[in-house]
Parts: structure tokens; C-alpha cells; sequence
């Protein structure tokens, strides 16, 4: 079997989420679950000041454009590049491009798993990054972001953080 890769996908601006929208009920009509496995548009939190008010707001990290995690073959092209919305896949020609891992490591998607032996209500410790010696309970656990929530300390009250599974460890 072929392997999946990720694909970039160009949509007319604006219709980002229509098109994610659109192929998600096409892969649910067509049965095409095994063969395109996921499909994201990128979000980033963005704090905007308008007014002298601060906002956290959602915005798209790439607009006009969709990210899909798919095995390619002729019916699944078809069935992307003929989505209300697409204009075609990035790539040159009409041979699309898979995204290479180095490119994918920013954007929070990894297509290694990491096996942890830690799990939600475990205790475990930080060993990296800003948290580093930092001890925590594991409140929350994210498999796709490859991410810990665990709640620490801060001014007195209870604060959630994130951290990645590489900089923590399970205490004895």
C-alpha cells in the first residue's frame, strides 16, 4: 500500500473552511477514510490590539490555502482537485508535491507518534525547555500535537501549560 503523505492545496481565499467542509462529506460519501486521513486548515492565535484592547483571536496561517494528509492515487486526486472551492494542488504542473517532514515540524504536525509511558493523572517532570525541573500532574494529554497539559504553579494559582512529550518524563 502506497504511503500517505501531506499536500498542499490551493483554494480561493475565504474558502478555506467550505472546501475542508466539502471534502470531509466526500470522503464520508465515497468511503475514502483509508485514503485521505485528514484535512486541515492551519490556525495560529494572534493577539491583536484595536482600540488600546487587547483580543486573542484565531487566524489562518496560510489563507488560500488547505492542508491534506492523503495517499495519491488517481481517485483521490480527482476527488480533491474537483472540489468547489480548489484551484489545484502546489506543486509544478499538475503533479503535486508531498510536503517533506522539515517542512511539516513548524506547523505542529508530526508523522512520527511518539510512545509515551505516561498517561492523564500521572505525574511527571519537565525536563526541557522553559518549564525545565518544573513538577506537574498530567490534566490533559493532545496524541496530534504530541503535547501534555499538565497544571503548575504561577502567582499563587493554578495555571494550565503545554508541554511536548520530548521534554518530559514519568516520575518513579
Amino acid at each position: 500500500m502506497a504511503e500517505a503523505n501531506w499536500y498542499v492545496v490551493h483554494t480561493y481565499s475565504g474558502y478555506e473552511n467550505k472546501v475542508k467542509a466539502n471534502i470531509d462529506k466526500t470522503i464520508e460519501n465515497r468511503h475514502l477514510e483509508d485514503q485521505i486521513l485528514e484535512v486541515r486548515v492551519p490556525m495560529e492565535d494572534v493577539t491583536e490590539l484595536k482600540n488600546g484592547v487587547k483580543k486573542q483571536v484565531s487566524k489562518k496561517m496560510f489563507p488560500g490555502y488547505v492542508l491534506i494528509h492523503m495517499i495519491m492515487n488517481d481517485d483521490t486526486w480527482y476527488v480533491v482537485r474537483n472540489t468547489r472551492g480548489v484551484t489545484g494542488f502546489v506543486g509544478p504542473g499538475s503533479k503535486p508535491v508531498p510536503l517533506t517532514d522539515a517542512e511539516m515540524r513548524p506547523l505542529g504536525i508530526k508523522s512520527e507518534n511518539v510512545v509515551v509511558d505516561f498517561a492523564e493523572g500521572d505525574t511527571i517532570v519537565v525536563i526541557g525547555g522553559v518549564w525545565k525541573d518544573t513538577c506537574g500532574v498530567i490534566t490533559a494529554m493532545n496524541q496530534n500535537k504530541q503535547t501534555v497539559t499538565i497544571n503548575v504553579e504561577l502567582f499563587g494559582r493554578e495555571t494550565p501549560v503545554e508541554v511536548s512529550f520530548a521534554d518530559v518524563k514519568k516520575m518513579n
